[in-house]
């Protein structure tokens, strides 16, 4: 695809998951995420919203902020900030009400309009170390 479509796609997929819309019609049929650091995938438009969702409104309820978007002929990179409230069971850990803002990076895949592929370069590891350290500092009052 041209450019410029895949400008169009990725600006209306990141409008949508920011603004809490249908950001999935923006997905192939057989789109597949993947998290590198966990070896974690997942196929399916339906299977890669409900994670996606799942991790920014119950997990976390939380909203990326983008710092920069890079779109080329077939693929698009995003670097963002996770910033939100742990209102879920993560990682074993129950909701800690903590903040958190963590960096990390998408790479997508992009062929015929569409996003056919996710990679979330997501420091889980960090994500883990925060809720822990939140969970063990003292109560202040």
């Amino acid at each position: 695809m041209s450019l410029e479509t895949n400008r169009q796609v990725m600006d209306g997929y990141l409008k949508a998951l920011v603004g809490g819309g249908d950001f999935a019609r923006f997905f192939a049929d057989d789109v597949v995420w993947e998290t590198p650091e966990t070896g974690d995938r997942l196929v399916g438009r339906e299977t890669v919203r409900d994670f996606i969702v799942r991790f920014h409104r119950e997990i976390f309820d939380a909203r990326p902020e983008v710092k920069h978007i890079v779109v080329a002929e077939d693929a698009a990179l995003l670097e963002a900030d996770f910033v939100g409230t742990h209102t879920g069971e993560f990682a074993g850990i129950p909701a800690t009400g903590a903040m958190v803002r963590i960096p990390y990076c998408v790479a997508y895949d992009l062929s015929g309009g569409k996003v056919i592929a996710l990679r979330g370069y997501l420091p889980v590891a960090a994500i883990i170390n925060q809720l822990r350290a939140h969970r063990a500092a003292p109560a202040q009052g």
